[in-house]
C-alpha cells in the first residue's frame, strides 16, 4: 500500500549558467508530495504524525526560507528532489517524491 502526504516550503535560488530569467535570484512556493510504501500493520503503513515529523526534521526545516544555492550546487527542481530523497531515504520506505516548483510544473523522482 502507498501512503502520501503533502508539504510546502518557500525558498529562493538562481540557476548558474542558465540563459534566461532563472539565472537571476528569485523564489518559489514549493509543494512536495512524499509517498511511502509498506505493509499495513496495526491498521497503518505509517502514522501520519511520524511521517510529518521525519519529513519536517530532515528536509522541510532545512529548505524552508533558505537560499537553495547554499545547499545544492545547481538547484533545479530535479536536483532539489534528489537532495530531498537523499535526506529521507534512510528513515522512510520511499516510493516516490513529487516536487512542484510552480502550480503547473513538477518533477517526480523514484530514486532511480
Amino acid at each position: 500500500m502507498i501512503v502520501t502526504k503533502e508539504f510546502r516550503f518557500e525558498a529562493a535560488h538562481r540557476l548558474p549558467g542558465y540563459k534566461g530569467n532563472c539565472s537571476k535570484l528569485h523564489g518559489h512556493s514549493y509543494r512536495l508530495e512524499v509517498a511511502v510504501s509498506g505493509e499495513v500493520k496495526k491498521g497503518m503503513v505509517i502514522d501520519f504524525r511520524e511521517l510529518t515529523s521525519i519529513v519536517n526534521e530532515k528536509a522541510i526545516s532545512v529548505l524552508d526560507h533558505s537560499y537553495l544555492n547554499d545547499l545544492i550546487d545547481n538547484p533545479t527542481a530535479e536536483n532539489i528532489v534528489k537532495w530531498i530523497w537523499s535526506r529521507l531515504k534512510g528513515s522512510l520506505n520511499l516510493h516516490l517524491l513529487r516536487l512542484w516548483e510552480t502550480e503547473k510544473c513538477s518533477v517526480i523522482y523514484n530514486g532511480k
